[in-house]
């Protein structure tokens, strides 16, 4: 989840002006990132430590807004709503050590909870509108959701999930990455039944054709028939902390802080954001 580079943004850009005094990428900032997101050529990176950004047609990072929130389970639903999980910044001591499920609704500058607050930390969430799919840190639980995140169902996946990705073409059909392999489930994860045993890692499902996996390895593998025959691409050149896909451009942080991009699936990366 490369976007095509265009000239800097200036002052005149909205979405670079207001960002919250662009306080230095010198801190503690990419340490940690938790997933990413894309919204007219600037690239959102949450983080340990709060959601960046690296502005269109800059490389070098910055920070979004001053909160220093552990933003999880990062997920884009459209240009300006934005999902995840977490913990609290630590100056903020009314709040319990599980955010639940918090959204924002103008692009990451301020986020609420939505539910299950104290109650649940997703590491791995998915969502197309509002059907929302979470793996909960707590007990492995996939928590699913067709309205947003207000009421949830749990149920139990086949093995301990490292990703998850939801079909384009019926939300009710979405794929685990787990420890004993890549699964499939028809109904919103009340059942499951095994795709292959011999991969694993994080997934990103931008089109039908397509469904692409990373593995620990730093491979970059596709699927064309939704997950069971699967074709080795390219690799990133590293150990991968977060993938996101959108259309033909791949996007994948390593546990260095940098973020690389790919627009030919995978078979070649450039380098889109650094700390």
């Amino acid at each position: 989840m490369v976007v095509a580079i265009l000239a800097g943004c200036g002052a005149d850009d909205p979405e670079q002006s207001d960002v919250p005094g662009n306080a230095g990428a010198t801190d503690e900032g990419l340490a940690h990132i938790h997933g990413l997101g894309v919204r007219n050529g600037n690239l959102y990176i949450a983080t340990h430590y709060g959601l960046w950004i690296a502005p269109n047609g800059q490389v070098k990072s910055k920070r979004f807004s001053e909160s220093r929130q552990d933003i999880m389970g990062f997920s884009q639903i459209s240009a300006k709503r934005f999902i995840g999980s977490g913990h609290p910044d630590p100056a903020d001591r009314d709040q319990p050590p599980n955010l639940g499920l918090i959204e924002s609704r103008d692009g990451g500058r301020t986020w609420k909870n939505i539910s299950l607050l104290g109650e649940a930390d997703f590491h791995a969430i998915e969502a197309a509108g509002d059907r929302i799919y979470g793996v909960n840190s707590a007990d492995g639980q996939l928590f699913a959701s067709t309205d947003g995140g207000r009421k949830w169902q749990k149920h139990t996946p086949p093995a301990g999930v490292f990703g998850l990705a939801i079909d384009p073409r019926d939300p009710d059909r979405i794929v685990a990455s787990t420890e004993n392999g890549v699964f499939a489930s028809p109904n919103s994860g009340r059942g499951w039944r095994p795709l292959r045993t011999d991969v694993g890692g994080l997934l990103a499902w931008p089109r039908a054709d397509a469904l692409y996996l990373l593995g620990g390895d730093g491979g970059i593998q596709v699927s064309r028939d939704g997950g069971r025959e699967w074709k080795g691409t390219g690799n990133v050149g590293g150990q991968p902390a977060a993938f996101f896909a959108t259309g033909d451009e791949l996007y994948a942080a390593l546990h260095d802080g940098t973020v690389k991009a790919s627009t030919d699936g995978g078979a070649n990366w450039t380098l889109r954001a650094t700390p």
